[in-house]
């Protein structure tokens, strides 16, 4: 019953990232992809640290902060740099098609690391999901922006990073909490963002922000980075990884509905069965049964 609430809580997860996608495409005609992720992650963390405190949150041993800093750093920073990115060379539905592919780099990043094998059965899912992937971004090419094929390639070098994340942070959050591993990792990603950013000069491009501008980077901290990894960490503590990554299938959806109102993206067909070959490919990968 645990699993499912986690996979549950998941699901409001990643529906807030598919929407927060579509806020990164309507604001990067404005920002550079390191503005974009000290936007979304200072704002995240000025809401996440007193949450903690208030909660009573426990903190992670002080031999984990070096290894939870660096994964932070190595999601918070790294991994939003390239979406952001990423986003600036594709449309918001293509490029969380191929975040949708999460589950699959994750079973493969646990099969590397040892922690999960990968049978045959497994395979033939990841197959299908990259196949079907792979088919929708190519044919759909017509519908997409110039370059948007660079999109998708920073894409997923950004999911193998968020992989590595999935797998690696589990351990951390069950000697400390969900929310403690969170505020440590975040708090270590925004300041370096921060650092890189003053040292480059990338907020200085926050002056130049309207109303409407402020008020999407207001939702991307609070909805699309506090709540959504809030939600995503206490997902990570109650299901097992690939479950909890499996739920990634609804943020093209949600990420579609929305830009298309916002930035008037199209949702084609061959974006449509590429989910659906993603979504039959991870459930070929994790419906296998358990042996007795």
């Amino acid at each position: 019953m645990g699993e499912w609430i986690g996979v549950a809580i998941a699901l409001v997860s990643s529906c807030l990232g598919g929407t927060a996608a579509a806020i990164t495409r309507y604001l990067a005609g404005n920002a550079d992809p390191i503005t974009l992720a000290i936007l979304r992650w200072a704002i995240g963390f000025l809401c996440v640290l007193p949450v903690a405190v208030l909660l009573g949150a426990k903190w992670p041993r002080r031999e984990d902060w070096p290894a939870v800093a660096a994964l932070g750093i190595a999601f918070f920073g790294v991994f939003f740099v390239l979406y952001n990115l990423a986003m600036s060379y594709t449309t918001a539905a293509r490029a969380s098609l191929a975040l949708a592919t999460l589950p699959l780099s994750t079973m493969v990043v646990g099969a590397v690391l040892g922690i999960e094998p990968l049978t045959l059965r497994k395979s033939a899912g990841v197959s299908i999901a990259v196949l079907g992937v792979a088919g929708a971004l190519a044919s759909g090419l017509s519908a997409a922006p110039p370059g948007a094929w660079r999109g998708e390639l920073i894409m997923a070098a950004a999911v193998l990073c968020m992989a590595f994340y999935n797998v690696l942070s589990r351990p951390f959050i069950r000697r400390s909490s969900a929310l403690g591993f969170l505020a440590v990792g975040m708090g270590a990603g925004a300041a370096v963002l921060v650092a890189v950013g003053a040292f480059t000069g990338s907020m200085a491009t926050l002056r130049d922000f309207g109303a409407s501008q402020w008020i999407a980077g207001l939702y991307l901290g609070i909805a699309g980075g506090a709540l959504a990894f809030i939600l995503w960490v206490l997902a990570l503590e109650r299901a097992s990884p690939t479950r909890v990554a499996n739920t990634m299938t609804v943020n093209p959806i949600a990420a579609g509905l929305l830009a298309k109102q916002l930035v008037g993206e199209p949702i084609t067909v061959s974006l449509v069965a590429g989910l659906i070959a993603v979504c039959a490919g991870i459930w070929i990968a994790t419906s296998e049964p358990k042996p007795a």
